[in-house]
């Protein structure tokens, strides 16, 4: 199998590795690290989202979701006051709020542009869907209509005889 200098396979990637990708990127919000779960290098994923307007999307929507997670992590850290974490190896890691803040600022324009499109694409969704629902009332008054204009004629039909 090839790979590139870092081992990272260029094709006989696994064939649902851009969903994991997408998955992991949602959690993480971490590009690299998402590659290498979904085992393929940097180069394929940013070709993918290059060639795939859909993937793009799907990119853009999992970052999203992982800095609204971020951002909910930092307001529960902020509200607890829980400033470290302690490792399996009994270690402690301080979580850093000031890069955490860079992070959300960093990505805020980034964030709010997919949540409008994804609101846009929602409001065009909801207006083909009561547009469509309008059409068939009219649809069904017009048949409606017909159906009484019918049965009024052969009403009168029937009088005049």
């Amino acid at each position: 199998m090839a790979t590139d200098s870092t081992g990272k396979r260029l094709y006989g990637a696994p064939k649902n590795w851009p969903d994991i990708f997408i998955n992991h990127l949602a959690e993480t919000s971490n590009i690299k690290a998402s590659a290498d779960a979904a085992s393929v290098s940097q180069s394929l994923v940013y070709k993918k989202r290059r060639d795939d307007p859909a993937f793009a999307q799907r990119w853009y929507a999992a970052l999203a979701e992982g800095y609204d997670t971020l951002e909910m992590e930092l307001l529960e850290r902020l509200r607890t006051g829980r400033l470290e974490d302690e490792l399996e190896d009994g270690t402690r890691r301080k979580f850093d709020i000031g890069t955490a803040f860079k992070c959300i600022t960093a990505h805020r324009e980034t964030v709010m542009r997919e949540k409008s499109r994804r609101s846009l694409a929602d409001e065009v969704t909801t207006i083909q869907s009561i547009n469509a629902k309008i059409d068939r009332l009219r649809e069904r008054q017009q048949q409606a209509e017909a159906l009484a204009a019918r049965r009024a004629a052969r009403a009168a039909g029937s009088h005049d005889e």
